[in-house]
Formats: C-alpha cells, structure tokens, sequence
C-alpha cells in the first residue's frame, strides 16, 4: 500500500524549500521515467522535490539520492524535480486508483514539433504518481504509462492549450508485489480505465488554476 504524500522541506541557499515524500508500507512494484529509480523494479518511496527554475546541475538522481538520504528513505525509491510548488499537488482517487499530480503548464509543446529554440523560463513540468491497488504485469505496467499520459494529454487539449505535454514530464505507476497479476492496463482494462479517470480528473483540475513557479513567489 501506498501511503498519502506528506508535505516537509529542505533549506537550500538558505530557504525552506517543499518536498513531497511517499512511503509504502512494503516495497511496491514500480516502473517511472524519473530521474532517479526509473525503470521497472521494486521501490519503496516516492519523492517529489521543488527546485527553482534557475536549477541546472547535471548530477538529478545524486541530487535526488541526498535528498532521499536525508530523510532517512531506506532501500530503493522513485525521485522528481519540479519547478511547482509541490504543496499545490492535487489528488484524485477512481475505484480504487488513486493518482497524485504536480502541474506546472507554463511550457506545453507537441510531442512532434519541429525543434524549438530556449525554453522561456515558464513553470512547465507535470509530475503524476499513480498507485493501482492490484499487481500489475510488467506489460501492463508499461502500458499504464501510456495510459496515464494519453489522459494527461486529454486534459491538456480540453484546457485548450496547444501542446501534448511538456519537455520533463514524468510519470510514476505503482502497485502490489504479490496477488493475481493484471495483464493489462490499457484505457479500456479493469484497471487502467480507472487509472485515466483519476489521472485526467487531477491533472485537469491541477491545469486550471495559475500555476507561479516556486521561485518566482519568492521575488514577486
């Protein structure tokens, strides 16, 4: 089982600086596009951290990995960087699926796009975790992803911005290690229909309100 997320802080440059942090109660099955701990495997944590938007280290994961260190996260974990205050995460739960997101839409692009120049300095990162409560197979895993961000892309369209997505998106699906295995996880599967609903419903909800990049709050 996945627990709710809490809400703590680090100081960085001297200021508190949120951080998002789920912890199971057992390790989980995973598979995410994060920095640190993506890939399919077992996991037992989740960390969601805010940084600025003038952040530039090249080193995300061994970031990630102190921070998780920290706070004394044992064993092996998923982490996210986010240019949203992740205190705004908007959560939403479907027959049992629940699905956390962080939604910053400063920056939407379309996947196939010809290459752009810069990035402006807008708040664009939409981080999503998802906990199916039934063992998922690794395909159906895979598939859930695909899934998560088809209905991510639905609520982008019908917030009427011109993009699929944004360049660092990530996206996180967890479940149980043990139990009859789902083998699929598709938009029409048992689990993944759920999955989309909870999805769309937080990153539509998340894209509708203004979304100020944490940093910009403290100098505005």
């Amino acid at each position: 089982m996945l627990r709710d997320p809490i809400l703590t802080s680090r100081v960085e440059g001297g200021r508190s600086v949120p951080l998002l942090v789920w912890r199971a109660d057992g390790p989980l099955r995973a598979v995410s596009s994060g920095p640190l701990g993506g890939g399919v495997g077992v996991r037992q944590w989740v960390l969601n951290a805010t940084v600025p938007m003038s952040y530039d280290r090249d080193d995300p994961a061994a970031h990630l990995a102190a921070l998780a260190a920290d706070l004394a996260l044992d064993g092996p974990g998923v982490g996210l960087l986010t240019g949203v205050d992740v205190t705004e995460v908007v959560a939403r739960t479907d027959t049992g699926v629940r699905a956390w997101a962080t939604v910053g839409l400063g920056t939407p692009v379309p996947a196939a796009a010809p290459a752009a120049g810069a990035l402006t300095q807008r708040v664009g990162t939409v981080n999503i975790v998802v906990y199916v409560p039934a063992r998922l197979a690794d395909p159906a895993l895979v598939n859930a992803v695909a899934t998560a961000t088809e209905a991510k892309t639905q609520a982008i369209s019908e917030l009427g911005l011109p993009g699929t997505g944004t360049p660092t998106d990530a996206v996180t699906v967890l479940c149980p290690v043990d139990g009859p295995e789902a083998a699929y996880g598709g938009p029409r599967s048992m689990w993944g229909a759920p999955l989309a609903r909870a999805v769309h419903a937080a990153v539509r909800a998340g894209g509708e309100r203004p979304v100020v990049p944490w940093s910009d709050r403290l100098t505005g």
